[in-house]
């Protein structure tokens, strides 16, 4: 298994890591913050969810266009005023996961050079696609680390 292959795999494995991570949480405990400045189990699903949806639009609009611009967002803005604690965590996780197995769908579609095309992201500077499923792959696990330990907290 290549470079490209194990991305995939790990890109696709991101929605069975995130639902196992909030199974049996209580709605109380899925929208309750540690402390100031710490998201919630919930913010931190939504989040996913949004940074995922940005980075599929990403990867196909490198597909699509010569080195194209990508635009960062402030994630912190997104959490502040666009309030998640109302949303429904069922929904968040459905759609995660079809949009995850629409891009790996369509990632398995494409040759490995494909993987070498590049945009030029406003805070990285040139990423390639292969990168920008790689750091994708591992997002989820960077936030799941947040959560595992969100729950000892809020369970303490």
């Amino acid at each position: 298994m290549g470079p490209i292959d194990i991305a995939i795999a790990s890109y696709e494995s991101g929605p069975g890591k995130l639902r196992a991570a909030c199974s049996g949480v209580s709605a109380e405990l899925l929208n309750r913050r540690v402390g100031p400045g710490e998201w919630s189990i919930m913010e931190n699903a939504v989040h996913l969810l949004d940074s995922d949806l940005a980075a599929t639009h990403r990867m196909r609009r490198i597909m699509a266009e010569d080195c194209p611009l990508l635009v960062a967002y402030d994630e912190n803005l997104f959490i502040a005023r666009l309030p998640s604690d109302r949303a429904d965590l069922a929904e968040v996780l459905d759609l995660f996961e079809a949009n995850r197995r629409f891009t790996v769908r369509w990632l398995r579609t494409l040759p490995n050079e494909a993987f070498e095309r590049v945009g030029v992201h406003t805070q990285r500077g040139k990423v390639s696609l292969l990168q920008i499923v790689q750091v994708y792959a591992h997002h989820v696990d960077h936030h799941l680390d947040f959560v595992a330990r969100k729950l000892t907290n809020l369970r303490a």
